[in-house]
C-alpha cells in the first residue's frame, strides 16, 4: 500500500470498481479471532466515503461483519488494476439506488435464481489508490518460490494438504491473497501470487514483491491463503506465520505451518 494511505475514493477510483467482471474480496474476522477471505464479485466503491455489495446467497461472511464489523478489501479489475483497505460494516439494505443497480446489472437481471436481494454498506477507513499488479515483480517472486520448493522440501509427515490442493496451490496462474489480522482488529489483504506448497504440511512465499507489507507479517500470526482460479473453483487455507526462514539459499517466510482447508463460502 501507499505510505499514506487515502480515506476517500475518488470519482475514478468509483467508476473503476463497478464493473460486474473483476475480483471483490473482502476478509472478515471470524467468531475464534481467524482471518477469513471470501470473493464477493459485486464489492465496489458506493460514494466517496463508502464501499458496498451484493447478497444473493448466503455465506460465512455476511454472519461474519454483523458479529465484528471490522473488514478488509481487495478490488481487482480486469486490467490487473488493485484497491486495497480497510473498512467498517454499517448496515444493510433491501431496496435503495445500489440494490436497483445490483439488479439490473446484466449478471444478476438475467439470472433467474440469483437476484441480489441485500445490499451490504460499510464505511471507508483507509484505502491504497489504485495501483498496478506488478507482474514482473511477481513472475521473478514465483519462479523463486517454485526453486524454493523443489530444494527446499521438509522429511515428509501426516499430511494436511490433500494433491489436489497441493497442485491447486502451486499452479502459477492461480490467483493468491494473504490475510491476517493487523494490531487494529482490520483484516489486512495482500497479493501472494507467487504462494506455493512447500509439502504437504508447509506454504512459502518469496518476499521479493510486496516486500515491506510481507515481512510485517509477525511470527506467529494466524494467516490464511486464498487461492483461485478464473474457472470459479477456489480454496482457503489456514495456519500460523513461521517468520523469515532461509531456503535454497535465500529467504522465504514458511507462509503457513500446517495449513488446513478451511473452505471459503460465498
Amino acid at each position: 500500500m501507499n505510505n499514506q494511505p487515502l480515506t476517500t475514493f475518488s470519482v475514478e477510483d468509483i467508476q473503476e470498481t463497478q464493473p460486474a467482471m473483476k475480483i471483490g474480496l473482502l476478509a472478515t474476522v471470524t467468531p475464534e479471532g481467524l482471518p477469513h477471505v471470501t470473493l464477493i464479485s459485486s464489492l465496489m466503491a458506493c460514494d466517496s466515503k463508502k464501499l458496498c455489495f451484493g447478497q444473493f446467497t448466503e455465506g460465512m461472511s455476511k454472519k461474519h461483519i454483523l458479529d465484528n464489523p471490522k473488514a478488509g478489501f481487495l478490488i481487482m479489475s480486469m486490467n490487473k488494476e488493485l484497491w486495497r483497505g480497510k473498512a467498517t460494516y454499517t448496515h444493510f439494505s433491501k431496496e435503495g439506488p445500489e440494490y436497483e443497480y445490483y439488479n439490473n446489472v446484466p449478471m444478476f437481471r438475467y439470472n433467474a435464481y440469483f437476484g441480489v436481494h441485500t445490499v451490504y454498506y460499510l464505511d471507508l477507513v483507509s484505502q491504497s489508490g489504485k495501483s498496478a499488479l506488478p507482474m514482473n515483480q511477481v513472475i521473478f517472486a514465483a519462479v523463486q518460490t517454485m526453486l524454493a520448493r523443489m530444494l527446499g522440501r521438509k522429511p515428509g509427515k501426516q499430511a494436511v494438504l490433500n494433491d489436489w490442493t497441493r497442485d491447486f496451490l502451486n499452479k502459477l496462474d492461480n490467483l493468491k491473497f494473504l490475510s491476517y489480522i493487523g494490531t487494529d482488529g482490520y483484516p489486512v489483504i495482500i497479493p501472494a501470487i507467487q504462494t506455493q506448497s512447500l509439502d504437504s504440511q508447509h506454504a512459502i512465499f518469496s518476499t521479493s514483491v510486496y516486500k515491506d507489507e510481507l515481512e510485517n507479517i509477525p511470527t506467529g500470526a494466524d494467516l490464511c491463503v486464498f487461492s483461485m482460479a478464473l474457472t470459479m473453483e477456489d480454496v482457503l487455507l489456514r495456519g500460523k506465520s513461521q517468520g523469515i526462514r532461509r531456503k535454497a539459499g535465500r529467504m522465504f517466510p514458511d507462509g503457513c505451518d500446517h495449513p488446513t482447508p478451511a473452505g471459503a463460502g460465498h
